[in-house]
């Protein structure tokens, strides 16, 4: 109590109400003069503030945030003073307008039609102040991947199942907000199982995200080995395409090969036209009732079909060669141009050699600025200089085309694991369980690299899980030459 008492200044005795102060006699009149001219102050300020500030304007249209980001940016520069300014969320959802959302016959399933699709999305995003032209609609997309929603039955398959989904999440982080990831393990259609699964999952991601332009299926099994390229969305756009598969003109519409596309990756827009495509494509699967008798007319019509099954990849080579002014022709793009998917068993083998040319590439002293580090964030900078770099056409470059190809030492933009069947255990007969699980590793490995680089590591070798970390301006140091 002693030292209590000398620190506030005043001999024991009543104690003094907390926050008191003591001056001396000599400072009274000097506090009192100094109390006057702050209060003046303060009265100043609020008077310039009630100038320079205009009433605030009560809410007209009230329209819901697209994400939290845009809700936590909008919420902060509004005023908290009046409640006629900041409506609840409660409110902010109910006076939203309607849309065709509010419509109480829509069904996500694959047996009801949607029609009128194009106007319902369009007004739908005039709602939400969004221009249905902008790139900030054209852009976007909706990556849509997924899996059983029973564990695996081959031995890690769990495992490879989380690589190959972080594979997907890593990518689609490096490509900023424009490309969101859907991941599924629900069967929307019970019947709908195995390869058909994605049609209902593709449909529902259409209209719970009509801020989307695109919708991208991607197989669970399918590896992105080039983290830095991009889907060449301005290039669909202009030739007007709706879909993009990876396959061969001749093999669809000439000769009607089962096999003249794969259906593991495609990339459909969404618009009428697609919903129609997924609508015609699910009636030919296990959940309607003319499913075994597409099989048989598959089998008889498509070229080198092995059996009766009607698969999702036979029913869509069969749609676009039956119907092509329907759903062929401009509508869809048969992509060759790059790996939009590439066959694992051609591309797993030539990675460590692609790799040594784009190493030898950012060692060269006119390249040495890819060598620096930086941020993730600034990752689609150092992709454009590097795509700029290994340009085959330029001397010093990486031969063959963009995202890869047969030919030439691109790097693949996806190596898909096709009849490996990781989740399963059993790969096809034609393949050994170890030459697959190897190439998953390597694939996986050379993907991960291209990530870690940014985090200061890379794999001891292609086949490690092992990471060490990378010395100062590698490639070019002396232990990496």
């Amino acid at each position: 109590m002693a030292s209590e008492a000398k620190a506030g200044g005043a001999a024991a005795g009543t104690p003094k109400p907390h926050g008191h102060l003591v001056l001396p006699p000599g400072r009274t009149r000097e506090a009192l003069a100094f109390a006057a001219g702050a209060v003046a102050s303060a009265l100043l300020l609020l008077c310039s503030a009630s100038v320079l500030s205009p009433t605030p304007v009560p809410n007209i249209v009230t329209s819901i945030p697209l994400s939290s980001s845009h809700s936590t940016s909008a919420s902060s520069s509004i005023p908290t003073s009046s409640s006629t300014t900041t409506p609840s969320a409660a409110a902010a959802i109910s006076d939203a307008p309607r849309t065709f959302y509010n419509d109480p016959t829509l069904t996500y399933t694959i047996h009801t039609h949607i029609s009128n699709w194009d106007t319902k999305r369009r007004t739908w995003l005039h709602s939400r102040g969004l221009d249905p032209s902008s790139p900030a609609v054209l852009n976007r997309v909706v990556m849509v991947s997924g899996s059983q929603p029973e564990p695996c039955k081959g031995p890690g398959g769990d495992h490879l199942l989380l690589r190959f989904l972080k594979n997907k999440l890593d990518y689609c982080r490096l490509h900023g907000d424009n490309i969101k990831l859907l991941y599924n393990t629900a069967h929307h259609e019970p019947s709908m199982v195995a390869y058909w699964a994605k049609i209902p999952a593709v449909r529902a991601a259409m209209l719970a995200h009509p801020d989307a332009e695109w919708v991208w299926w991607v197989d669970a099994d399918a590896v992105f080995t080039d983290m830095d390229f991009a889907l060449p969305l301005d290039k669909y756009a202009a030739g007007g395409h709706d879909l993009v598969v990876y396959g061969w003109d001749s093999e669809v519409y000439e000769e009607r090969s089962w096999v003249g596309l794969n259906a593991g990756v495609f990339l459909i827009r969404n618009c009428q036209w697609g919903l129609d495509l997924l609508d015609a494509w699910a009636k030919m699967g296990p959940a309607f009732p003319e499913y075994a008798r597409w099989g048989k007319t598959m089998r008889e019509e498509l070229e080198g079909k092995p059996n009766e099954e009607s698969d999702d990849q036979s029913a869509l080579v069969y749609l676009l060669s039956k119907d092509p002014a329907k759903w062929g022709g401009n509508r869809t793009l048969l992509e060759t141009g790059y790996y939009f998917q590439g066959y694992w068993a051609e591309i797993v083998g030539r990675l460590d050699g692609v790799a040594d040319r784009y190493a030898a590439v950012e060692r060269a002293r006119r390249n040495r600025a890819l060598r620096r580090r930086h941020a993730e964030r600034e990752h689609h900078l150092y992709a454009a200089a590097r795509d700029e770099a290994v340009d085959g056409r330029k001397k010093g470059g990486v031969p063959g085309p963009k995202g890869g190809g047969q030919k030439g030492w691109r790097r693949p933009f996806v190596t898909h694991f096709t009849g490996c069947q990781p989740c399963g255990g059993a790969p096809d007969r034609k393949y050994t369980r170890r030459r697959c699980e190897e190439g998953v590793r390597r694939a996986l490995a050379f993907a991960d690299d291209q990530v870690l680089r940014a985090y200061g590591f890379r794999h001891a070798a292609p086949l490690s899980d092992s990471v060490v970390p990378l010395p100062f301006d590698y490639p070019a140091a002396a232990r990496w030459n």
